[in-house]
């Protein structure tokens, strides 16, 4: 029973790492388990552990409440930031949070990153923001989470790493990887000394797909 969702995860888990975006066993990833007639739950990664060694049946299953449903293993100690990011957002079916490196450099030096590349707006919804920092695990963190995220796809937590969302977990790995190639985008321009804003025609047109693809499935 929801072996499904939990395959999802378990293979993001897995690209996740492979890409080098978390380290150890940083980071977590969940998927929404929404059935007809049935109470939402989510399949979410257990905490402390290693995402080379983690198996099928170490992907946990929660309740929106955070009590374990299945599973013998601790969910992530930031299962309740998952749930309330799906209660804030019905749209949202997936979620990474993750340790990435050009993303980590914007999160030490609180660089909220403004809307500078097409794909970056049409995928991640605009600026890409940072979240104020509060201690991981605490409700603090996950207001300030979802403050910054907003209607966005993407958020960077200050000191902490960054995290996307998606409408399936696919929509939010490629997401995990637009916010880090934005990021190291970004930061390579500051260096340069120069950036070229989007236009405004740019901007509103992107503005309007993201909506579009996202209002297609609230």
């Amino acid at each position: 029973m929801w072996n499904t969702y939990k395959e999802a995860v378990l293979k993001t888990s897995r690209e996740v790492a492979n890409k080098g975006f978390v380290v150890g066993t940083s980071g977590n990833i969940s998927t929404r388990i929404s059935e007809p007639g049935e109470k939402e739950l989510l399949a979410i990664t257990p905490s402390g552990r290693y995402y080379d060694l983690l198996r099928l049946n170490d992907i946990v299953i929660v309740n929106f409440e955070g009590d374990l449903v299945q599973g013998n293993l601790s969910p992530t100690i930031e299962t309740m930031l998952h749930i309330e990011i799906y209660k804030a957002r019905k749209n949202v079916n997936a979620i990474i949070h993750f340790h990435p490196v050009f993303g980590s450099v914007a999160a030490i030096t609180g660089l909220n990153i403004p809307p500078v590349l097409e794909d970056q707006v049409a995928c991640l919804g605009g600026e890409i923001k940072v979240a104020e920092y509060a201690l991981p695990g605490s409700m603090k963190l996950v207001q300030n989470v979802i403050y910054a995220l907003g209607p966005r796809n993407a958020v960077i937590l200050a000191n902490h790493g960054a995290l996307s969302t998606g409408q399936n977990m696919r929509e939010a790995f490629t997401n995990c990887e637009m916010l880090e190639k934005t990021a190291k985008i970004y930061i390579h321009a500051l260096g340069a000394g120069k950036i070229n804003p989007l236009s405004d025609e740019a901007l509103k047109m992107e503005q309007a797909f993201f909506n579009h693809t996202q209002s297609n499935n609230i």
